[in-house]
Parts: structure tokens; sequence; C-alpha cells
């Protein structure tokens, strides 16, 4: 089938790898607008956007892919693939192609709905998460699924350690998705939305650690938010990120730290440089 491929981030990377390097073809890929990044201002491509031209693949970059869809007409894409894109779709977009979209989403759907599903299932202390293969509707990760795969969540996995296993299972259950869906095989099956958790996008006040919940959780926070945006308590005026933590017998140990504009550092050596 032709594949136009919606995705931004790196997350979106082996999805895209195993499209190029299947049976399908990508005729285009759509990606948000490069961002101007760090003190300079430098103009910075996006992961997925880096692939596209590197592959010489036509890469697309509207504000607005749902008010732009006839950027489209050219490659008259059978089907639309989306991989943490990070624009919300109209309708007009979810019946452009001829097999509508599917979504690669982070999670077991229901379960984490939403911008941030590998991180909140880390933070409420799930011990696997998994990928669902998906045919996107106009709510939010509501839409009916097609394919779904668990994997677990090991005790000391961060969201970095999970993003790359979770990403590779999703690009296999894609492959396997576009073949049942090219071969009329595929079953589309309704989310029971009675079971349905959200999966907010992360804000800065997510990570502020409150030292009077247990142990266990305070843990589970600084795991779902590393590498970013880290969980962090303010010390002297002064925003200390905890990069690493656990339990130990039964009481909180942060292991790993780092001050504003330091380089992270032991929590012993952290302690040892202040009164």
């Amino acid at each position: 089938m032709k594949v136009a491929f919606f995705g931004t981030p790196s997350f979106a990377i082996p999805s895209l790898q195993a499209l190029v390097a299947s049976n399908h073809e990508v005729v285009c890929i759509v990606a948000q607008p490069d961002k101007a990044v760090g003190r300079g201002g430098k103009i910075q491509h996006s992961p997925v956007k880096e692939f596209g031209l590197r592959h010489s693949i036509p890469v697309l970059q509207p504000e607005k892919i749902s008010r732009e869809i006839e950027l489209l007409d050219p490659y008259k894409p059978d089907i639309i693939v989306t991989c943490a894109f990070g624009q919300m779709l109209r309708q007009n977009v979810l019946d452009y192609a001829s097999h509508g979209v599917i979504n690669v989403h982070g999670s077991l759907l229901p379960k984490y709905r939403g911008a941030a599903p590998i991180q909140w299932a880390i933070i409420n202390g799930e011990t696997e998460t998994g990928v669902t293969i998906m045919k996107t509707d106009i709510g939010m990760d509501t839409g009916d699924m097609i394919l779904w795969e668990s994997i677990p969540i090991q005790p000391e996995d961060t969201a970095g350690d999970l993003f790359p296993k979770v990403a590779d299972l999703g690009a296999k259950l894609l492959l396997q998705t576009l073949d049942m869906i090219a071969t009329g095989v595929a079953k589309f099956i309704p989310q029971n939305n009675a079971l349905a958790t959200p999966a907010p996008m992360l804000t800065r006040e997510v990570g502020k650690i409150d030292f009077t919940r247990p142990a266990e959780e305070i843990v589970n926070l600084v795991r779902g938010l590393n590498p970013w945006p880290s969980a962090w308590f303010e010390l002297d005026g002064e925003i200390i990120k905890v990069h690493k933590a656990r339990v130990d017998n039964g009481e909180l140990e942060l292991i790993e730290v780092q001050p504003p504009n330091k380089r992270r550092m032991s929590y012993k050596d952290f302690l040892n440089g202040r009164r």
C-alpha cells in the first residue's frame, strides 16, 4: 500500500524504518514544523524529517495538516499512519485515504490514552505496558483496536529505557497490521471506554516531589520522568533535579541529582558540596 507517514520525534523512527524496508511504499512524510532551539535560536530538524531527507522521501511540514490536507493530493496515499505526530486530526484527514488513518500508540488501550502513555504507566507503578495499533477516530485515542501486544516494565526501567522497547514493538505490529488491512483480514475491536485512563501531556509541575508520599511512589515518579522533564525538589531557592532514586528497607534513597547549571552527580557528592 501507499503510505503517508505522520510523525515527528525519534520514537517514530523504528516504525518509519520498518515501513521503508517493507513491501509498502512511503510516498510522503508529514512532520511538525522545524523549531528554533538553544540560545542562538538555531533551527533544528526533527528526527523524522532528517530520516526523510536522507532517504529522499518528500517531507511536508504544515502548521496544521487538517487545514492543508490538499498537500497530500500529489501522493495519493492508500492509508495514513501516525506515530507520535503531535497534532490532533480533523475528520477531513481521517476520511482522506481509502483505508483511513491508523495510529501506533504506546500503551495497552484503553489504558493511558493521551500524549505520554509510557511515562504515566511507570509513574503509576504498572508492571507491564505495550503497543496498540488502532484506527484513529475523532477522539483522543478512542478508535477501534486492530492489534496489540504487551511487554513487561522492569523494576528499574526509566521512561528512557522503555521508549526504544515500545518503539520497536510498535514497528513490528505496524507492519503486521498493514498486511492484515491490505489482505482484508483485519478486525476492528471497539475499546471499553469504562476502562479508559488518561495519560496527559507532561508539565514541569508533574515532577515536583512530595516527600510525604510513599517512597515507592516517589521512585516511580523519578523513573517515569527520566530523562524528561525530570522529578525535582526545591532547596534554598534552587531546583534540584532527581535522576535516580530507590527504595532501601522501605525508605527513600536519592542516588543521582543535578543542581542548576551543573552536571549530574551522586547524592553523596551533592551533600558533600553543601553545608
